[in-house]
């Protein structure tokens, strides 16, 4: 027999092959495994192709020219009408609604960007010219059409999961409604429109649903409604294409605007637990400054009344939510905002809604109410609220003019109510607020109350000494420089040493900031005006005082330091 190497290699090899093949048929689940594994590695692919490498974007360009050049088979059409061209012109309409319609239900991005495009392109120019040119469409019914155009676009790109591309038919659908607004005179239909769509657009956005486009369109009906202002807040004469409108046709689109931001607003940060924007900011404040002005402008009478009202409700809802629902959020933003904006509102609402004297009282209330609840609730806050609050009622009460009277002119006859309450109220703040801390921001905002106070019964006493002193001789120039700088001495004296006694470092500072008042006001009055025996009685007091002010310090802060350490003692005692 011949056994040649190449025949027992080649017999080898056939064995080993039939060892794996009766190997594969006793154990077939592992190699069914390895091969269905091994399937879905050769078939993965690794990327999927654009629309340009797979040369589907020519077949999508071309489907969108065939929709214009129906457009202009339409407008042919509409031409050859002999009788009434409103049929092809609903037509149309419905046609560019078909291709918005079709961009929707594509799963190609670049389709419906194509096809949103196309409905837009055929709308725009086709509503412009049914109504501008032929007068097809009465300004009312494009305005319609528009309205329900964005609407759609609104709606449809909701329904979408995948990439939105509707975005550039509402885009310039919007821009177009603001377009016909002006071009044709009629703005009323066309800001209703867009009041409309923001309308969609809020509701959209409370659902948590994605609104890219919002800033534009509210861009858009912001200077639409601005416009509307504008237009009709000019003489009668510049104005005479423009048909007229009522009183409240020309408050409602501003107000419309404010309340749909601001419930929106409301909703989606208190009830959804949304952080407010920076953009949803401006916007709200841009909606209430338009709406205040065309309240203001428009209803000069009873406006600002019913504007200060609204105002003061809106700032008590705004306080109630800040503190019962966003206070206790780890994010912050939204009820600074929210409390901001409570306070805003209730300065404005006061100066709109009453009388000076009325507002200066109401804010003087307010600003201690807002010092009480400091020591409970948000403290930097509150007493930067009550700080703004006492600022602005003493200006409405007149405080630094009465204060210039009393210290340097000829005193009022008579106490008024506002100045009185305003001191009594103050000195309340500064009685009821919490010490101050060590940062420059918390002492500044107890140093201003302690001022406002300090200004307000020194006044007092200046006044009440003048009048006091004047029933019982008359007072010359001399003698009225010399009682002013003893009542000055004697209140910076006090309230040194009730400062450092009470430990409210303001009061301190502001003993010392008495003195160097005490000092020009020795130069400019009682050096030039008074004779030398009351210019050295001035002098002398001015000297007591200069000596008297650190040693009292020093004793109310040792009495304090005194007092804290016995209340510290005796907590310990007490088992």
């Amino acid at each position: 027999m011949n056994h040649s190497p190449g025949a027992l290699e080649v017999l080898t090899t056939r064995v080993d092959e039939l060892e794996k093949r009766v190997r594969a048929l006793e154990h077939p689940a592992p190699a069914t495994a390895t091969i269905q594994r091994s399937e879905p590695t050769i078939n993965q692919p690794n990327a999927s192709p654009s629309a340009l490498e797979t040369g589907s974007f020519f077949p999508i360009i071309g489907r969108a020219m065939l929709g214009i050049a129906g457009a202009y088979v339409l407008r042919a059409l509409a031409e050859l009408a002999t009788s009434s061209k409103l049929p092809i012109s609903l037509f149309a309409v419905a046609y560019a609604f078909a291709w918005l319609v079709w961009s929707a239900r594509t799963s190609s991005s670049m389709a419906r960007i194509s096809y949103a495009a196309t409905s837009v392109l055929v709308l725009a120019p086709m509503l412009w010219e049914n109504t501008l040119v032929f007068h097809v469409f009465k300004p009312m019914m494009a305005a319609g059409v528009l309205a329900a155009f964005l609407t759609l676009t609104t709606a449809l790109d909701l329904r979408s999961d995948s990439v939105r591309g509707i975005w550039i038919a509402q885009s310039v659908a919007a821009v177009i409604t603001a377009a016909f607004a002006f071009r044709t005179r009629e703005v009323l239909p066309f800001v209703t429109a867009l009041l409309l769509a923001v309308l969609v657009s809020e509701f959209a956005r409370t659902r948590r649903f994605a609104q890219p486009l919002w800033p534009l369109l509210v861009l858009v009906t912001d200077l639409s409604v601005c416009g509307l202002i504008f237009v009709y807040s000019g003489a009668p004469d510049t104005r005479a294409a423009y048909p007229h409108l009522s009183t409240a046709a020309l408050i409602v689109p501003a107000s419309a605007l404010f309340a749909l931001n601001g419930a929106a607003l409301a909703v989606r940060v208190v009830a959804k637990e949304t952080r407010i924007t920076v953009l949803e900011m401006i916007q709200v404040v841009i909606a209430f400054a338009l709406t205040a002005i065309a309240i203001l402008y428009f209803s000069p009478l009873r406006g600002p009344a019913v504007l200060g009202v609204t105002s003061i409700a809106l700032s008590a809802s705004a306080y109630f939510c800040a503190f019962r629902y966003l206070r206790c959020r780890d994010e912050r933003r939204s009820f600074r905002v929210f409390a901001i904006w409570s306070a805003a509102l209730l300065v404005a609402g006061s100066l709109w809604a009453l009388p000076r004297p009325f507002a200066a009282i109401l804010l003087a209330l307010a600003a201690a109410t807002a010092m009480y609840f400091s020591k409970r609730l948000e403290p930097e806050m509150l007493q930067f609220h009550g700080v703004l609050f006492l600022l602005t009622a003493g200006v409405l009460a007149g405080l630094p003019q009465y204060l210039y009277d009393c210290m340097a002119g000829t005193p009022p006859h008579s106490l008024s109510a506002p100045l009185v309450v305003l001191a009594m109220c103050a000195v309340a703040a500064v009685a009821i607020s919490a010490p101050p801390l060590s940062d420059a921001w918390n002492q500044l905002l107890h140093l201003v109350p302690s001022l406002v106070a300090i200004c307000g019964v020194t006044a007092f006493l200046v006044h009440g000494v003048l009048v006091a002193a004047g029933t019982f001789a008359g007072l010359e120039v001399q003698h009225i420089a010399f009682l002013r700088t003893l009542t000055i001495c004697v209140t910076a004296l006090a309230i040194a040493f009730g400062g450092s006694r009470l430990g409210r470092s303001a009061l301190t500072h502001l003993a010392y900031i008495a003195l160097a008042f005490l000092a020009a006001k020795l130069f400019f009055e009682d050096l030039r005006h008074g004779h030398m025996e009351f210019i050295a009685g001035s002098i002398g007091l001015f000297a007591i005082t200069l000596m008297a002010t650190p040693r009292l310090v020093r004793i109310g802060a040792r009495r304090q330091t005194g007092t804290s350490t016995a209340a510290l003692h005796s907590k310990h005692l007490v088992p």
